[in-house]
């Protein structure tokens, strides 16, 4: 399948949140069965202020990636240390309120590749999970935006934020799919379906 490809443009904050807020608003149009979500989303940020700042403990904004090989035939899922589960690389925005350039940089953080770029400016897939209670951090949801983004090459690198790194091939999310999230999994079968991989069995 062919994408779109991303053209970056110079974007004020204020833009930023606008066309989040737009691009919400399309992802929940054309995905019914996130509409709820979605939803959520879009009356979080609406409602607010400093919904990417991780300050605000209830809850924040997060960027994350599903990751995919040059060929599109593997994604890179990181085993993440301090949730022990296998999970899309991404992360805390951190006051920045472009979600996909918050998803370019935690990508290439926890992968080590460099020149990854985003096949599509469209929002890939949303979710809000909650984060447990950690040392000084309260219990807190995390509102993440994914987006569709490539890696010019396969060889990566574990940061210490990550156990482990795996090129994940739609096999092994049929074979393992116990070990992963009801999310994590659903990015899967978007893609899988997508790419004209397989039928998914998973």
């Amino acid at each position: 399948m062919q994408h779109r490809r991303y053209n970056a443009r110079v974007n004020t904050p204020t833009d930023h949140r606008k066309q989040l807020y737009e691009e919400l608003l399309h992802y929940r149009r054309t995905h019914a069965e996130q509409a709820d979500v979605a939803q959520r989303i879009l009356h979080f940020v609406q409602q607010t202020p400093d919904c990417f700042c991780r300050s605000h403990a209830a809850g924040h904004i997060t960027g994350s990636a599903w990751l995919v090989s040059p060929d599109g035939t593997h994604a890179l899922l990181t085993l993440h240390r301090k949730l022990g589960r296998w999970l899309q690389p991404g992360g805390h925005a951190d006051g920045c309120c472009d979600t996909l350039a918050t998803a370019l940089r935690e990508a290439t953080e926890e992968s080590g590749i460099a020149g990854i770029i985003p096949l599509r400016r469209e929002i890939y897939d949303v979710d809000i999970h909650r984060i447990p209670a950690r040392a000084q951090e309260p219990e807190h949801l995390h509102y993440d935006i994914r987006y569709l983004l490539r890696t010019p090459h396969t060889q990566f690198f574990v940061s210490h934020e990550s156990d482990s790194l795996a090129w994940w091939s739609p096999q092994d999310f049929a074979e393992r799919h116990a070990e992963l999230d009801e999310a994590v999994l659903r990015m899967a079968r978007t893609w899988v379906k997508e790419q004209g991989l397989a039928a998914s069995p998973f």
